[in-house]
């Protein structure tokens, strides 16, 4: 069923895509100023994007069979209170790294 071309395909198709997707921005609008509504929208990208990865690895974890963890539950929810209480990023996810580790030790 797997061909060894198929992760080629795969591979080729990705890249085009990527490219694509690249030039759109940067070959044909590159020399142009982006209207700021444009802009408004593309600065809530990443705050769109990363809840999206995260959030299955927190409900979800392969760690644990997909069941919900209160230990992976309390780290993320200790990052989001750093977040709002220091508004820095790297304080966040220090702060929530140590707590899941000190909670996977003692757990």
């Amino acid at each position: 069923m797997n061909r060894p071309e198929d992760i080629w395909i795969i591979i080729v198709a990705l890249g085009v895509g990527s490219f694509g997707l690249r030039f759109a921005f940067l070959g044909i609008i590159g020399d142009r100023t982006i209207p700021e509504w444009l802009m408004r929208h593309l600065r809530y990208t990443a705050v769109a994007i990363l809840p999206g990865l995260i959030a299955p690895l927190v409900l979800w974890p392969s760690a644990t069979g997909g069941a919900m963890d209160p230990v992976r539950l309390v780290a993320a929810g200790t990052t989001l209170a750093l977040s709002l209480m220091t508004g820095r990023i790297v304080i966040s996810i220090f702060g929530g790294a140590i707590v899941l580790a000190l909670m996977l030790q003692f757990a």
